[in-house]
């Protein structure tokens, strides 16, 4: 059996700048450290993050006054942000920087009198955030039937739209097309929300395709751009299967198959990738692992908050 392995794939620049807020907030200020929500949708990444000391909440009630709390990488809406800010907390933001963009574009839209579409997914804290930046005058939209659903009376009023970051770069492009048919004035965004992350494995997994027998993606039930991942691939007409390690594996699931291609998550840590390879290697014999040609190198970082910039963090250990 081959293995080939999707590049990119695991954690993106947001979700390794997330896991590090928590990392130094732990370093600097010790434990316990509070985190509203999982600080990134990954079963592994949460529960190594617990037994150093974060303690994951969904109400501000549960953190006691003046302690560290976190928000996660998904954001918050707005009057999360500032109840937090009365409350006297120790304020750190992990809200991916491109989340954030979101969010002011939102603004920006909602000021200019526009009512905003937000094509993402019910119930995401990400959705949740981003139409919580603003009171009213935001509908969220699906899909192609709630586009046609929409009330007639919008057609009258200045519209714009934007997209949760993390899900299928091809439904968003339906959706939009659905919204712009629709709605021939409607404004976009200066530039695409779908994150560049997403859009790279997204892209990777449909060249992963046209090479492998199978895909195995490597992420949590609950992570929105893992399972847009798992879709992906069986767009492309391979099967796919979504699994948080190697436990998970099903034997029936390699019966015919001579290459298998891996990718993960962007919020998958590497170590579950390894875990899978070593656990198919172990099991079935592996005469090569492999990344197709031509993939892309991704590079991007974004900076720490202050207060937990590298010197504070070095401090703290002296």
């Amino acid at each position: 059996m081959e293995i080939v392995l999707a590049q990119p794939r695991g954690f993106c620049a947001g979700v390794t700048r997330a896991i590090e807020i928590v990392k130094g907030a732990l370093a600097v200020y010790g434990a316990p450290v509070y985190v509203r929500h999982e600080i990134v949708h990954n079963r592994t990444v949460v529960g190594d993050l617990k037994k150093m000391g974060a303690v994951f909440i969904e109400n501000l009630d549960e953190v006691p006054e003046g302690a560290v709390l976190i928000f996660s990488a998904h954001g918050v809406p707005a009057a999360v942000q500032t109840e937090a800010e009365r409350r006297n907390f120790r304020l750190f933001d992990a809200t991916c920087p491109l989340v954030k963009k979101v969010h002011r574009e939102v603004i920006r839209m909602h000021a200019e009198g526009r009512h905003i579409l937000m094509i993402g997914h019910a119930k995401h804290p990400e959705v949740e955030a981003t139409m919580g930046q603003i009171d009213g005058g935001i509908t969220l939209v699906e899909n192609e039937a709630d586009v046609a659903r929409l009330p007639a009376d919008l057609t009258d009023k200045p519209l714009a739209f934007v997209t949760q970051t993390t899900i299928s770069v091809d439904d968003a492009r339906e959706v939009i097309d659905a919204l712009k048919t629709r709605f021939p004035a409607i404004v976009e965004p200066k530039k695409a929300d779908v994150c560049y992350a997403t859009q790279n494995r997204q892209d990777a997994v449909k060249k992963l395709a046209r090479l492998v027998d199978l895909i195995l993606v490597i992420g949590s039930v609950t992570s929105s751009n893992s399972n847009r991942l798992r879709e992906v691939s069986e767009r492309c007409g391979v099967k796919a299967y979504l699994i948080d390690s190697a436990r998970h594996l099903v034997p029936e699931w390699f019966e015919g198959v001579t290459r298998v291609g891996i990718t993960a998550g962007a919020s998958a840590p590497e170590a579950l990738v390894q875990g899978v390879v070593n656990y198919i290697k172990e099991t079935y014999g592996v005469t090569s692992v492999s990344v197709p040609e031509g993939s892309v190198d991704e590079n991007v970082v974004f900076p720490m908050p202050k207060g937990l910039w590298k010197k504070d963090i070095d401090g703290s250990a002296l």
